[in-house]
C-alpha cells in the first residue's frame, strides 16, 4: 500500500508542472464573450494567439510595436492588459530594490500591468541557480501581489 501511495505521489508531482502550464488553444476553443471584448479593446490588432491559464484566457498580441497580452474571463471581463519591456525601463524606485532584495538574481524580462481598476503594477522576471519567479512591484519600489 505503501507502495502504491509512493508512486502516485511522484506521479502528481511529474504532473504538477505540465498542470500549471498555460494550454494553447484555438480561437473556437474561445468563448465568444472573451473574443468579443477583446476585439472590442483592441479593435486594431489583425492577429492574437489565445492561451488557458486555469480558468481565464489569455490573448498574445503585438500592438505599436510592442509584444502584450490580455488576460479575460470566459464571461468576457478584462482583468489586465501587459507589455513587456526591458528591464532598464522598470521605473528607478524598482531597480533600486531589485539591486537591494534581489542582487544575487539575473532579471530576465520585465513588463507592465495594468489591471481592471486602472492600477498598475510591474513585474520583474527574476531567476537564481536555473530557478525563475515574478515579483510584482509597485511604481515606488513596493512589492506587491
Amino acid at each position: 500500500m505503501q507502495k502504491i501511495l509512493r508512486m502516485a505521489t511522484i506521479a502528481i508531482a511529474l504532473a504538477a508542472p505540465v498542470l500549471t502550464h498555460a494550454q494553447t488553444l484555438k480561437p473556437t476553443q474561445v468563448p465568444a464573450a472573451a473574443k468579443a471584448t477583446f476585439k472590442a479593446k483592441f479593435p486594431t490588432v489583425t492577429s492574437n494567439t489565445w492561451e488557458k491559464e486555469g480558468d481565464k484566457f489569455e490573448a498574445g498580441f503585438k500592438q505599436a510595436g510592442k509584444t502584450m497580452s490580455a488576460v479575460l474571463t470566459p464571461a468576457g471581463e478584462l482583468l489586465e492588459t501587459e507589455t513587456d519591456m526591458s528591464p532598464r525601463q522598470l521605473p528607478a524606485a524598482v531597480r533600486t530594490t531589485l539591486a537591494r532584495d534581489y542582487k544575487a538574481y539575473q532579471i530576465k524580462e520585465a513588463a507592465t500591468i495594468v489591471r481592471a481598476g486602472g492600477a498598475t503594477v510591474y513585474e520583474a522576471e527574476v531567476s537564481k541557480g536555473g530557478k525563475a519567479q515574478d515579483v510584482l512591484f509597485l511604481a515606488n519600489g513596493t512589492r506587491t501581489k
